[in-house]
């Protein structure tokens, strides 16, 4: 039986505007975004905090919660967050992005770290 994809149409659009792109980083993420739902990426601010320094950008190809400590700015573009996530984030004063439009918004990839 072969596989049919998602069948999430933001997720599917995101994906392919990731793979139409000619940046090996966005190829990969679109890959982890393209295996079965159970086995997303599901990361929390805590591990963000620890791995991503002061102003660093964190691209996690899947699910954002909110479990640990954030202490310093951060950006975090994500398929998803959950509402603690946002909040921690903002707290610290990061910015939070979906990744469909981190895409488009993400020029300089030398800072961009994904988080797994």
């Amino acid at each position: 039986m072969s596989r049919s994809g998602s069948t999430n149409l933001v997720l599917r659009k995101t994906i392919y505007e990731m793979r139409k792109q000619k940046v090996p980083l966005w190829k990969k993420v679109a890959e982890d975004l393209s295996s079965p739902s159970r086995k997303r990426v599901i990361v929390n601010v805590g591990k963000i905090g620890k791995l991503v320094p002061q102003g660093g950008i964190a691209v996690v190809p899947g699910k954002v919660l909110g479990v640990g400590k954030l202490d310093h700015e951060v950006t975090v573009a994500a398929f998803d967050f959950s509402k603690s996530a946002l909040a921690k984030i903002k707290a610290a004063g990061g910015k939070a992005v979906f990744l469909g439009f981190a895409v488009k918004e993400f020029k300089d990839l030398k800072s961009v770290k994904v988080i797994k």
